[in-house]
């Protein structure tokens, strides 16, 4: 009888322990990792558990991670490893933060397309987004075979790009990052769109060409369609466009400020001064603001137009030659003033 109780007792006390160790288990998965504030946790390719640990114990301030590590070490989780950006809230739970991780449960990250002047800063910009090297995605786009593969060239591929801000994976592949880009620039190019660029004469890219010069040219919002028509009216009447940001592109002086003879003489393909017609392709990534200039312009007879004397970063326009060459000279004294040579 003795014996019987005895092992009633143990039973009990077994019970007893085994309900406290798995009460304590769950309440160790079950609470919060004492994360401050809403942070996304960035996991690279080569990083371990103890570089997980890491980064969450120093970039999300956890103060709690013995949960986290029991569990990671009980599964799979150290050699399996899933790069990416995971967006955890103070609220978040032990488990809730490991099967995140352990599922590769990404949150998408926003990344902006910037309406830059060359596509070597558009991949330092995507870079600094993204888990991308800047040198492996800037090789890509510089692959002749794979550009003419999306429909483009050296000169027309900033046309590709829609600048906005995308929702992405931070561990996307660059080929797959350029896939989404190009859904993007579809998106945009639908059938309205597509419609007003035939009816001005313009395929897209060449509406991206002078997109880009307008933009260049002002960053007055109000000007943009203004400066769009005056261009357009050169075009029809098969006029050089003569644009100066043009000019400095060829050269790849973009801090020009005073546009000489020397630099008009200099033979380059976007030099509009000597070639007529759009220059081979975007001397940027254009705005989406200056694209919807182009396909809706200001319908006027200006020909000519000058930076205003007064710096203010507007233009005057003009009708007539004589006009324009009246606000050159307001604008070239102004510059002599001011001693900007």
């Amino acid at each position: 009888m003795k014996k019987k109780r005895l092992l009633i007792g143990g039973s009990i006390l077994f019970l007893i322990l085994a309900s406290g160790i798995i009460t304590g288990y769950a309440c160790l998965m079950n609470q919060p990792l004492g994360i401050e504030k809403s942070t996304f946790l960035y996991i690279d390719n080569d990083d371990n558990i103890d570089s997980v640990c890491y980064k969450l114990e120093h970039r999300l301030h956890a103060s709690r991670l013995t949960g986290f590590r029991l569990l990671a070490f009980q599964s799979d989780y150290t050699n399996h490893i899933h790069s990416g950006a995971y967006l955890f809230t103070p609220e978040a739970r032990t488990w809730q933060i490991f099967r995140t991780l352990q599922a590769g449960n990404q949150t998408p990250v926003s990344v902006t397309i910037p309406s830059v002047r060359t596509i070597g800063k558009l991949c330092q910009s995507i870079s600094h987004q993204l888990m991308m090297d800047s040198t492996a995605i800037a090789s890509l786009l510089t692959d002749s075979t794979y550009c003419a593969s999306l429909g483009y060239n050296a000169y027309t591929l900033p046309a590709l790009f829609i600048p906005n801000t995308y929702e992405v994976y931070w561990n996307t592949s660059c080929k797959d990052f350029i896939k989404r880009m190009q859904k993007e620039h579809q998106r945009f190019w639908n059938e309205k769109r597509t419609a007003q660029a035939k009816a001005i004469g313009l395929t897209p890219t060449e509406v991206s060409t002078l997109a880009s010069i307008v933009d260049e040219e002002t960053a007055n919002q109000a000007e943009k369609p203004i400066v769009a028509g005056l261009y357009i009216n050169r075009l029809k009447a098969n006029m050089l466009l003569q644009a100066d940001p043009t000019v400095k592109f060829g050269l790849q002086e973009f801090g020009l400020r005073r546009i000489l003879y020397k630099h008009l003489e200099t033979d380059s393909p976007y030099n509009t001064y000597i070639y007529k017609g759009l220059p081979p392709g975007p001397i940027r990534i254009p705005s989406i603001q200056g694209l919807e200039s182009v396909l809706n312009y200001s319908h006027h007879d200006y020909l000519y137009m000058c930076a205003k004397e007064d710096f203010s970063g507007t233009h005057n326009f003009a009708r007539t030659m004589s006009q324009h060459l009246a606000n050159a000279r307001r604008y070239q004294q102004a510059l002599n003033r001011r001693n900007i040579r």
